[in-house]
């Protein structure tokens, strides 16, 4: 049996933003994503303003996963649901931009991955209404409820000098 899937192709808004700092004369930052957007194969400026310009600067697709459905929930169910964005700096000479988009996704447990990233950018941007009610009906036809199973640790055996038969880590006895 084959495990259920969805996408749906969604823009990314990039936002570059001048700033006053002595190590660096600017930011990038994802700001939205538009449901359904065509592809486009490079950068489109969007928007700008006084030390700021948007770009529509990638279509990927949002994956969903019927084994995910637990973190699609936690996320539809926070304050503000959200698209989770990676922007990963750009490895292509050739290109006119620092960053590339690298990921997108609404599982915040799969987003979490990224934060420790030291290169990586993972911010969060509102999720629009017409993704939230995808994602809800995904949940509605794909979600199971598994229930908690707590761990059973073995009673602790002060003769074998740790937990169990195994004894402590070097324990030639154990």
């Amino acid at each position: 049996m084959s495990q259920a899937t969805d996408r749906m192709p969604i823009g990314v808004v990039v936002e570059r933003r001048e700033i006053e700092n002595k190590w660096i004369d600017h930011t990038w930052q994802p700001v939205a994503v538009i449901p359904g957007a065509p592809p486009i194969h490079e950068w489109r400026r969007m928007v700008e303003g006084d030390g700021w310009v948007q770009y529509h600067a990638a279509t990927l697709d949002i994956e969903l996963f019927a084994k995910e459905t637990e973190g699609y929930r936690e996320n539809l169910l926070g304050m503000q649901p959200a698209v989770y964005v990676v922007l990963r700096p750009n490895t292509n000479p050739e290109d006119a931009h620092e960053v590339e988009v690298f990921h997108v996704t609404v599982c915040p447990y799969e987003a979490a991955k990224f934060v420790d990233t030291m290169d990586d950018i993972m911010e969060s941007v509102p999720m629009p209404p017409e993704i939230g009610a995808w994602v809800r009906e995904f949940i509605e036809k794909n979600h199971v409820e598994r229930p908690f199973i707590k761990r059973q640790r073995l009673p602790y055996d002060p003769r074998k000098g740790g937990l169990g038969r195994g004894g402590s880590p070097g324990d030639k006895n154990g």
